[in-house]
């Protein structure tokens, strides 16, 4: 049988209408925002929908601005290969959205800015400006190219779809309602596609459910393999995950995504007040709650169903990250259409991010590189970005062999941007000359442990994956041999140093370095670019006599309008 480590089915018919389904629902709402909503009149409506748009469809974009295939794909077997620990994220997720709401996203707003690195310039100066906008683009074009090929990956596995084949396809969508709709398009589609990936996530627990005998068979299986030991409190920060690493590490890391990453910060200061940009956090939280924790159950019914069987040490797969199109495949093999529903969760987690990041990419380099140098007319910029759009998701497309380095690459680059913004917002002493001094030292830091990391890897007492067990498989699984080698202190330590420390120790580099280049020198800023002493969480949340005020788009005619 398939669920002792035999070769899983293949797609259906009815499973490529399921999924070329979600594929045209995505296309026409571009469409829809090209054409029926009026399309747009300025660079404003195409990059930040008119500053009109409202609360909950803007959470739902946040969501699956950043989880992703990734998500889909990767946290059931990281659940799989070392436990539960994950879901601890759920915690730092609310560490997240109050620091994000409260410190960063009051700033950017009241500043109307659309460019997150507009403010770098108006604390500092036009040179830190270019470099973070530098960064964001090498930092997003890496993590792209990583989510496209997350799930060629897996229809290249489970249907036998050219892996090129997908790639491409992934680019002409995204660049169809990109192109088209503008940030409303995205926001919409992204909308649409949280439904589509919760609903791939229960089709499989359900059926996991179904076939292991109930969620307290899963539960045992789970906790017999130690994959539910997750009150890990060892301080050694060399750990991979534990406790520590996971909330501060995370708590950073995930800061730098939400708090000052053009991606999210185009959505808050495209909606039609604060109280709507607050909410929009706030109902955001919920749906990655429900995302995560449905990622993390599947990994369980991952491990539970295959816990005398491996398949990847079987290989039945080649790579770790197919072990769930191959589950998807083989306990629903009976049901035509929900493997297709499967992947369109895999594809649509792709989709949103993709989109995301393209529109986020034409909003830096129209409003950070072109506008403050081109003397362009608001219908040249329109065309501009929609032309910056095609050939930005065509150079994702192309950027998908950067598997490793990509992936290290997030948090490496996010959290020296993270303590340079924390610099100018808390610490009004802070110059132009402290904060390029950070943000170079911070930088310098993380590169130098991320690059380290990938030459040599972290100590195998620190990583290894808990028990796959194979005396189930039908096989003799033959064994690798291990080789030992010398390796040097800074490997077994400085290098050795888990994954998600990485973005805080860029953070406080760059806080530390900055301050201290900035002591006893003179400095100016433009006051709204520093957190107020005064109604920092203190304010008062606007009635709302309808609750339809927080779903619907809202009209392109409304003005987005100054807090000061």
């Amino acid at each position: 049988h398939a669920v002792s480590g035999g070769p899983a089915a293949s797609f259906t018919l009815l499973d490529y209408v399921v999924f070329v389904f979600m594929l045209v629902i995505s296309a026409g709402i571009g469409v829809y925002y090209a054409f029926i909503q009026g399309g747009q009149h300025s660079s404003r409506d195409y990059l930040v929908g008119g500053r009109s748009l409202t609360a909950v469809p803007v959470a739902l974009s946040l969501t699956a601005s950043f989880l992703s295939a990734i998500t889909v794909l990767g946290t059931p077997v990281e659940v799989y290969l070392y436990g539960a620990s994950f879901i601890l994220t759920c915690l730092t997720f609310v560490l997240m959205v109050g620091i994000s709401s409260e410190l960063f996203l009051p700033i950017f707003y009241r500043l109307g800015i659309t460019s997150t690195y507009e403010y770098l310039e108006m604390r500092f100066d036009k040179a830190i400006r270019l470099f973070g906008t530098v960064l964001f683009i090498i930092q997003t074009l890496l993590y792209t190219g990583l989510v496209i090929y997350a799930p060629a990956l897996a229809l290249n596995q489970v249907s036998g779809i050219h892996l090129w084949g997908a790639v491409i396809s992934t680019g002409v969508v995204c660049t169809f309602y990109c192109t088209l709709g503008g940030l409303k398009a995205v926001v919409w589609t992204d909308a649409f596609q949280v439904v589509i990936m919760v609903a791939g996530f229960l089709a499989v627990i359900i059926q996991s459910v179904l076939l292991q005998g109930g969620v307290s068979i899963i539960i045992s299986d789970s906790a017999q393999g130690g994959r539910l030991n997750i009150w890990d409190f060892d301080p050694n920060p060399l750990r991979r995950h534990t406790f520590w690493t996971v909330i501060i590490g995370g708590a950073f890391l995930w800061t730098s995504a939400y708090g000052i990453n053009q991606t999210q910060v185009q959505r808050y200061v495209s909606c039609k007040s604060l109280f709507h940009a607050k909410m929009s956090l706030y109902v955001n939280l919920v749906s990655l709650w429900t995302i995560n924790l449905c990622s993390i159950f599947c990994g369980l019914c991952l491990y539970s169903v295959y816990k005398n069987c491996d398949p990847w040490t079987a290989k039945r797969v080649n790579t770790q990250d197919q072990l769930m199109p191959y589950l998807v495949l083989d306990i629903l093999r009976a049901y035509p259409g929900i493997p297709g529903l499967f992947v369109a969760a895999v594809y649509s987690g792709t989709l949103s991010t993709v989109s995301s990041s393209v529109n986020a990419l034409a909003a830096v380099t129209v409003t950070d590189l072109i506008r403050p140098y081109f003397s362009f007319s608001e219908q040249q910029l329109i065309w501009t970005s929609k032309g910056l759009s095609d050939g930005l998701a065509c150079s994702c497309s192309d950027l998908c062999l950067l598997l490793q380095a990509a992936i290290s690459i997030f948090g490496t680059i996010g959290g020296p941007v993270l303590g340079l913004f924390v610099l100018g917002i808390l610490f009004p002493c802070a110059n132009s000359k402290g904060g390029l001094a950070g943000l170079v030292s911070g930088l310098a830091i993380s590169l130098w442990v991320c690059i380290g990391a990938q030459v040599y890897h972290p100590l195998p007492a620190n990583t290894r994956p808990l028990t796959l067990k194979t005396h189930g498989c039908n096989f003799t699984i033959a064994e690798a041999a291990l080789t030992n080698w010398t390796r040097p202190w800074l490997a077994d330590n400085w290098y050795s140093l888990s994954y998600l420390y990485f973005c805080p120790v860029g953070t406080l580099v760059v806080i530390a370095v900055g301050l201290a280049v900035s002591f006893k020198k003179d400095s100016s800023c433009f006051p709204p670019c520093i957190l107020p002493t005064q109604g920092f969480l203190n304010y008062k949340l606007p009635s709302i006599n309808k609750l339809s005020d927080l779903l619907r788009v809202g009209d392109i005619s409304v003005l987005h309008k100054s807090c000061f």
